[in-house]
């Protein structure tokens, strides 16, 4: 439902409530009950003398909660204070508004008095519950064990009910409008941004968003810890839109923002590393090729049994054996008919609830599909290296923009293969030398950061390294050579991509055998740009395909290379959004838009400011990143 029906049942209230005959009893104006914003602004200074927490409605989702205090501190002016009366007054008061017209207006609580103090307990222990079930009344009692309530102050249930309620209040405020914390919780962006950063992201330098869900539990994202139940509600809905900030995406800056492929998500709170919040698409395009290969009329027709996961052509020739020319030719099946497998994967997603976990090389249980608004698909952060009506391409892993080459960030890191570099150390002296001497990291026991290591897929000694740790290392080893680690999509001299660079180009946007993108090669693009228009291709199609359907909520249907957008035949197509092209500054360790293509406006949340505090998960606090800010 939309956010403007909230609105004006507020507006209606005041009526619904006959505050112009209650509001004589507490000795004010009847007319004064009918002024819109004014009748508010007087209920909130004769309920509990607050009258300013009035301009407090004008937020969503705010504005259903100071509804509900309004309403019960209004009814206890005239005696009704038990918990039948104040759930009553949460959630709908009219009964007892209707009542209080014939009833007598009554001075505030006295808290030297024990009768008045016991007959409000009740309804105030359900205030505090429902500002912060469980933990708020733990809190009051260990609280309230190193110190004793004073005769004729308010109680510890009733302060901390008050104190918990209106914090969550300024918080929520606060994280949606202005500024939210955010932690760094995998390597795409090192070595600037680093696992296990603390940082602030100001959503007032583009302007912030709205909440599309603004009836949301407050200070979490879109799932509730520890219960793992969806934090949001859908009952009250906003169109998209952006209040006035200070400036506009700049090239280059860093941002956050909602996940584009996360509409539809694996539920699987194994976060940062299970399922949820990953891209559902590639998710789709592994699970359709597992079926393939596990299905008794196509896996029996393998030279040998093959696994279906591969993150490189390297891997990918050794590990699945695709040379083989059966095995070519099974594949070539299973590319021909890819949109009835990959209808078989969202149907085996959403009923049979499997997956193949790549992180843990087997099968996991998940809890389902789930479906996300906007603003509440998972936060992001990577770096803004495209603007819209930008041409964009990325050469042996150099981005260009607009034909020339990129600026770099200093802590941008690329990967290299290393030669002449290992003979005269051992594996341990190596180690402590890399790290000792030149900073770089290796995590033995996760998966946090892992700077140098020997590929198991090719035997190459290989590097993650910043252009000033390159320069360095060449300084100090002449003999060494550093050659970066590219692939490219090559095609056959048929002017096709081979069957295994075909199966690579599926995890590259746009996810199509016939666009030879990856890591480090990627096509000529142009940023869409709002009020843009392009023409229409079988060749482009894939590459603005979820613009039109599911950015821009059009229907597209599509017929030997001809399309129909909500039903009218079309050969071009004009944008309705501007979009942004991000990339993480660890190159080759980064899911981004290489992977699932354009970030939205819409989708923009705001820009990464400071590092407020630092914590490695394997090597303790880093003081020298506390109170960073981000280049």
């Amino acid at each position: 439902m939309n956010v403007i029906y909230f609105y004006l049942f507020l507006l209606l209230h005041p009526y619904l409530a006959l505050w112009w005959i209650s509001f004589e009893k507490a000795g004010r104006k009847s007319w004064e009950a009918l002024l819109p914003g004014y009748n508010y602004y007087v209920a909130f200074k004769i309920s509990c003398q607050k009258p300013w927490w009035s301009l407090l409605m004008i937020f969503p989702g705010v504005h259903l909660v100071m509804w509900s205090v309004v309403n019960v501190s209004y009814l206890r002016r005239f005696g009704h204070y038990s918990w039948i009366d104040t759930l009553q007054g949460i959630f709908f008061p009219y009964f007892l508004m209707a009542k209080v017209t014939k009833e007598e207006f009554l001075p505030m609580t006295n808290w030297a008095n024990p009768k008045e103090v016991h007959q409000r307990s009740a309804g105030d222990h359900i205030v505090l519950f429902l500002s912060l079930p469980v933990i708020g009344h733990v809190v009051s009692w260990v609280l309230g064990m190193f110190s004793r309530e004073k005769t004729g102050k308010k109680t510890r249930v009733k302060e901390w009910g008050d104190s918990i309620l209106f914090a969550l209040v300024a918080a929520s405020i606060i994280r949606t409008y202005a500024f939210e914390p955010f932690q760094i919780p995998t390597g795409s962006m090192e070595k600037t941004l680093l696992v296990g950063d603390f940082l602030f992201v100001n959503k007032m330098a583009y302007g912030c968003k709205v909440p599309v869900t603004p009836l949301s539990f407050p200070l979490v994202h879109n799932t509730i810890p520890w219960v793992d139940i969806r934090s949001y509600s859908t009952l009250e809905t906003l169109e998209y839109t952006r209040l006035p900030g200070f400036g506009k995406v700049q090239r280059n800056d860093v941002m956050v923002f909602n996940y584009p492929s996360g509409d539809t998500a694996v539920y699987d709170p194994r976060m940062p590393f299970g399922l949820m919040g990953h891209d559902y698409h590639g998710i789709v395009i592994n699970e359709s090729r597992r079926l393939f290969q596990e299905d008794p009329q196509t896996g029996n027709r393998f030279q040998n049994y093959l696994t279906y996961y591969t993150d490189s052509l390297t891997r990918a020739k050794s590990k699945l054996n695709i040379d083989s020319m059966a095995n070519i030719a099974v594949y070539r099946d299973y590319l021909k008919n890819i949109e009835k497998w990959k209808s078989k994967a969202r149907k085996s997603l959403a009923v049979d609830k499997i997956a193949f976990d790549s992180r843990e090389g087997r099968l996991i249980n998940h809890y389902g599909l789930i479906y996300r608004p906007v603003d509440k698909r998972e936060n992001y952060i990577k770096r803004c290296v495209g603007l819209p009506g930008d041409v964009l391409e990325v050469k042996n892993s150099v981005l260009y923009i607009n034909g020339k080459k990129a600026w770099v960030a200093p802590n941008q890191a690329l990967r290299y293969k290393v030669y002449n570099f290992t003979e005269s150390f051992s594996e341990a002296s190596m180690k402590n030398m890399l790290q000792e001497k030149y900073g770089l990291e290796i995590d033995e026991i996760g998966f946090n950061r892992t700077d140098f290591y020997t590929d198991p897929s090719d035997g190459i000694f290989k590097m993650l390294l910043t252009r000033s740790e390159l320069a360095q290392i060449k300084k100090n080893h002449p003999n060494a050579r550093f050659e970066l680690d590219v692939t490219k999509a090559e095609k056959d001299k048929n002017g096709q991509y081979p069957v295994y660079t075909a199966l690579d180009n599926l995890s590259y946007f746009p996810k199509d055998v016939n666009h030879g993108n990856n890591a480090t090669n990627f096509e000529k693009i142009r940023i869409p740009k709002k009020g843009a228009t392009v023409k229409l291709t079988k060749e482009n199609i894939a590459l603005y395909r979820r613009i039109i359907t599911a950015y821009e909520g059009h229907k597209l249907v599509e017929k030997n290379g001809q399309f129909w957008i909500d039903g009218k035949k079309r050969a071009s197509y004009t944008f309705a959004m501007n979009y942004y092209w991000l990339m993480g500054d660890n190159r080759y360790n980064s899911a981004d838009s290489r992977v699932w293509g354009f970030v939205p406006e819409d989708h923009v949340v705001g820009k990464a400011s400071i590092v407020w505090f630092s914590k490695s998960p394997y090597k303790g606090v880093r003081w020298d990143r506390i109170f960073k800010f981000i280049e």
